[in-house]
């Protein structure tokens, strides 16, 4: 039986905790973020790591910080041989890294070195990769550096979202876990040096990479809208003519709408490409198509958006709700 300290936050770390309860080993106590305000009220709730945790009745520690002297003493009274890391949310500083006798080791949702950072998942969408996998890693000092210990692939289908990949990639990296504990320990387990000339970078996300640039490729914004569901999810601007401004629609504005699913356009026999060489104009609204213009003479079919505070809709019900023309045009703009 190995004593395991798991530090892990989001549901993606669930499978592999609940793979650890189940197991032969002994899961000694979790360590995960401090409750936070979450959803619309912003009233504050446990990780849903804790919530886990509590259910199975494991010691649950929330240190502000990991430093913090209460908190290190806590870890050492347990006596960990092990600690396992899945999206925890935060560096581990030197003081944890020597606690567990046998070392820590983390999941991480790439094939290392590619994508080091906080972000792999939707970077490797964004990129229109094929294929993706997970790491099982040794923790050092370095963001994501450490020796690699086993690593799993996992394809990218063409319409795989970060919900999709993030679920996959979960079950996963617990399977691929669960089999590497028990060799780990007995030292029949060495790592491989990482080749740091090959690493590459995932960095968080923010709101603004949401945002559709109109003048990128069809492939690239439908990896765009992919990659952000389902956060911070992919945003436009409608810009309505001179006369559609006036009156109910006298908005500087513009109309803001997220677009929650798409599909690369395919020209029919009777269309030609050279009609899309104005990026962001809708090139067609009605039934079920709403295609818009990208870059390099490609364009968008819009399956699923959603207008400010309306709930999502499939493209046939929203056309039918709202004044969508083929003049209009949406554009990365917050003005026209």
């Amino acid at each position: 039986m190995v004593k395991i300290a798991f530090f892990g936050t989001p549901a993606f770390a669930i499978p592999s905790l609940s793979k650890l309860i189940a197991s032969s080993h002994r899961v000694v106590a979790v360590v995960t973020q401090p409750d936070r305000p979450r959803g619309r009220s912003q009233q504050r709730a446990p990780s849903d790591v804790k919530t886990v945790a509590v259910t199975h009745h494991v010691p649950v520690l929330t240190p502000e910080r990991l430093d913090d002297s209460e908190f290190l003493k806590a870890l050492q009274r347990l006596k960990p041989d092990l600690g396992v890391v899945a999206a925890y949310g935060r560096l581990l500083p030197a003081e944890v890294l020597t606690l567990p006798a046998h070392g820590l080791v983390n999941l991480h949702a790439s094939l290392l070195p590619a994508y080091r950072g906080a972000s792999p998942i939707q970077h490797a969408i964004l990129n229109g990769n094929e294929l993706t996998g997970i790491t099982l890693m040794r923790v050092v000092n370095e963001l994501d550096a450490g020796p690699i210990l086993a690593q799993a692939q996992h394809p990218i289908g063409p319409t795989d979202t970060t919900v999709d990949l993030e679920r996959a990639l979960a079950h996963l990296g617990a399977s691929l876990l669960l089999r590497h504990v028990e060799p780990l320990i007995a030292g029949r387990l060495t790592g491989k040096p990482q080749d740091d000339a090959a690493a590459t970078y995932a960095p968080r996300l923010t709101k603004a990479n949401g945002q559709i640039d109109w003048h990128m490729r069809a492939g690239s914004i439908h990896n765009q809208v992919r990659a952000m569901h389902p956060w911070p999810r992919t945003f436009t601007y409608l810009e309505r003519d001179a006369a559609e401004r006036s009156g109910a629609h006298e908005d500087t504005q513009g109309d803001r709408y997220t677009i929650h699913r798409t599909a690369v356009h395919v020209p029919g026999s009777q269309e030609s490409v050279h009609v899309f060489s104005e990026p962001g104009r809708i090139h067609e609204a009605r039934g079920d198509l709403l295609t818009v213009v990208a870059g390099g003479c490609t364009a968008l079919d819009i399956l699923e958006l959603q207008a400010s505070g309306r709930p999502v809709m499939q493209t046939r019900a929203f056309l039918a709700g709202h004044g969508i023309k083929p003049v209009m045009s949406f554009t990365s703009r917050t003005s026209p």
